[in-house]
């Protein structure tokens, strides 16, 4: 049954989220649901709005048994958690570019010339850029959707885990992707949380802020 609760209160959603390892296991999430969460994340920024975030989420018994013995040490999240969501950093995005400009000339969101011109330019900027620059904004890009992606869960009521310990090398290939377009980011647990999760301290700003 989905207990969950919405919330609209920034403060209390950023404050209150905690990352959680525990799941109370009967809370599902529906598709529809979990598709709004994803929607509202993906409204995170990108390097010239590629997008190259991919989600693979992992609900099933069958894919939460796939993708158990790479995430060995995160048994109990992949487990309890409603969904784990495998995310991947696109490094052909740049496919999608007519796509995403063209949609915004439709909606009236960008005159065609300046959609024109900016499919050129950015087209021939992606043309000549290393794979090492290319990987270095995907990983950005995908680190700004995935911090959205836990704040949406969270004002959906839902509690999340951010994971970095698991087989990077090994889960595209696992679930049928190519593991040399699709980078993996991290695994995100979620679900609603069996456990209360510990606050964590912060350093002061005056320790890492400096004005000028």
């Amino acid at each position: 049954m989905n207990q969950a609760q919405r919330s609209n209160d920034y403060q209390a959603i950023v404050a209150g989220r905690r990352s959680i390892r525990k799941y109370d296991p009967s809370v599902k999430i529906s598709k529809e649901e979990m598709t709004e969460i994803l929607t509202e994340a993906t409204l995170a920024p990108s390097s010239v709005n590629l997008q190259p975030w991919r989600f693979l989420v992992i609900e099933s018994e069958e894919g939460k048994r796939k993708l158990a013995p790479l995430a060995k040490f995160n048994q109990l999240q992949v487990e309890t958690s409603a969904a784990v969501i495998a995310i991947f950093g696109d490094m052909n995005s740049i496919e999608y570019i007519e796509e995403i400009y063209g949609t915004a000339v439709a909606k009236g969101l960008m005159p065609q010339e300046v959609k024109d011109r900016q499919v050129t330019s950015i087209s021939a900027y992606y043309s000549n850029t290393s794979e090492q620059v290319n990987r270095e904004t995907v990983l950005i890009d995908a680190g700004l959707v995935s911090m959205q992606l836990m704040l949406a869960a969270r004002a959906h009521g839902y509690d999340t885990n951010p994971i970095g310990g698991y087989e990077k090398d090994q889960i595209a290939e696992a679930f049928g992707m190519d593991k040399d377009r699709y980078v993996p980011v991290m695994l995100l647990s979620m679900g609603k949380a069996a456990e209360e999760g510990y606050a964590s301290v912060r350093l002061p700003i005056e320790r890492i802020a400096d004005w000028k």
